[in-house]
């Protein structure tokens, strides 16, 4: 077992190097994750900024992933459950992401997956840091972001993306039906 310690005031895990540098670079990855995922949240879907935001949304949490596993491995009794709300965060992204760039209709799955992904990572950072940070106890509940998914849900179907220059729109039936050109 790694012994624990304080680094700049704040209580970290271990001081051991090989953790120190896992940790450095879960911490980038998280902070990058953070704001890649607002700016995709927030730039208009289908942009080429919120398609930038979320390619660099996906490989940040895909690092966070894998660096929470070897950081969880080192301390597994005590950091087991972040590996487990890490996999829940990666298994959401991959989802979200899959399903866009597979071109499947509909942008739920999309939507759900990435903002599950969101939701678990800030859940891991407060149940991991919470109690040493200023303020965190202060952070909305998980409700609120499940509402914040469902509201990003209810507005994609309201304003779908625009289409690509050149595309037609689907031909609509009497009955209300697409139909190919």
């Amino acid at each position: 077992m790694l012994a624990s310690g304080r680094i700049l005031g704040d209580q970290v895990g271990s001081t051991a190097p090989v953790f120190l540098a896992f940790l450095t670079v879960h911490v980038l990855a998280g902070l990058t994750a953070v704001v890649t995922g607002a700016v995709a949240a927030l730039s208009r879907k289908g942009s080429p900024r919120h398609i930038r935001a979320g390619r660099w949304y996906y490989r940040a949490i895909s690092t966070v992933f894998a660096t929470a596993t070897a950081l969880a491995a080192m301390r597994w009794q005590q950091d087991y459950y972040l590996f487990i709300i890490g996999a829940v965060a990666f298994i959401a992204a991959t989802i979200g992401y899959l399903h866009r760039r597979r071109h499947r209709p509909g942008d739920t799955p999309h939507i759900a997956g990435m903002g599950t992904a969101y939701v678990a990572m800030l859940t891991a950072f407060y149940v991991d840091n919470g109690p040493h940070l200023p303020l965190w106890d202060h952070l909305p509940t998980l409700a609120f972001w499940l509402l914040v998914i469902a509201r990003a849900i209810a507005r994609a179907r309201r304003n779908p993306p625009a289409r690509p220059p050149g595309q037609q729109p689907p031909v609509t039936t009497r009955k209300g039906r697409a139909r190919s050109h």
